[in-house]
C-alpha cells in the first residue's frame, strides 16, 4: 500500500522520535475512544498501511490481507476505549490486534483446507465448529455492513483501505475537496460502527 502515512519502524526511530510517535497515537487511540471520529481517521492515515504490511506478512494473499486489514481497523474503532497507555506502547496494541486476526483468519482457512482434503466426514470437535461460524459470521456481517454504504462513500473507502491513499490523495482521485472526502469517509465509518453495533460507554 503506498500513499498513507505510515508510522515508522520503532526500532529504527530514535528514541525521542518514538516518545513523540507514541505520545501522538496514544492521544488518538483516547479521542477515539470517547467517540472522535476525526481521531479515529487520523489513526488510520497514520497505522493502515503498517498494519496492512504486518497482515500480508501473515496471511500471504493479497486479497485476504486487505479484509483481514479492514477488519482489524474495525475492531480497533471498536475497541479503542479499553487501550491503556500505561500497559504498553500504542504501536504494539495496535499490531497486537491486526496479528491476531491475521492468524485467527491463516487458522481459518487452514481448519476448512484440512477438512476438504479428508474424503470421509470425521467427528470434528463442537467448538472448532463454534470457532469456524463465528469467523465466518465476522466476515460476512463486515461485507454487509460495507454494502449498506453508499457508492461514493465505498469509494472513498476503497480507495483508503485497499490501495493506500491518504485522504488528500483520495481528494484528488475522486476530484473532491478534502474535508468532503474526510466527512465522507468519517460517515462511513459511523455507518461500519453503527452497523455492527459498536457502543461507547
Amino acid at each position: 500500500m503506498t500513499g498513507i502515512r505510515p508510522v515508522p519502524d520503532e526500532s529504527a526511530a530514535s528514541p525521542t522520535t518514538r516518545s513523540s510517535e507514541n505520545q501522538t497515537l496514544s492521544e488518538l487511540l483516547q479521542r477515539a475512544g470517547r467517540g472522535d471520529e476525526e481521531a479515529f481517521a487520523d489513526l488510520y492515515d497514520a497505522v493502515a498501511s503498517r498494519l496492512h504490511g504486518l497482515v500480508l506478512r501473515v496471511v500471504r494473499d493479497p486479497a485476504q490481507a486487505e479484509e483481514v486489514t479492514q477488519e482489524a481497523m474495525v475492531e480497533i474503532w471498536r475497541q479503542s476505549a479499553r487501550f491503556d497507555p500505561t500497559l504498553g506502547s500504542p504501536l504494539s496494541w495496535l499490531m497486537t490486534i491486526a496479528h491476531r486476526r491475521a492468524v485467527d483468519r491463516v487458522r481459518s482457512e487452514q481448519a476448512t483446507a484440512d477438512r476438504t482434503r479428508r474424503a470421509a466426514v470425521t467427528e470434528v470437535a463442537f467448538d472448532e465448529v463454534v470457532e469456524e461460524a463465528t469467523a465466518r459470521f465476522e466476515q460476512q456481517q463486515v461485507r454487509r455492513c460495507l454494502g449498506n454504504l453508499t457508492e461514493l462513500q465505498r469509494e472513498a473507502v476503497d480507495l483508503a483501505y485497499y490501495h493506500g491513499y491518504s485522504y488528500r490523495e483520495v481528494a484528488e482521485l475522486l476530484g473532491a475537496a478534502l474535508p468532503t472526502v474526510k466527512t465522507r469517509m468519517r460517515d462511513a465509518l459511523i455507518r461500519l460502527r453503527d452497523c455492527l453495533g459498536v457502543s461507547f460507554g
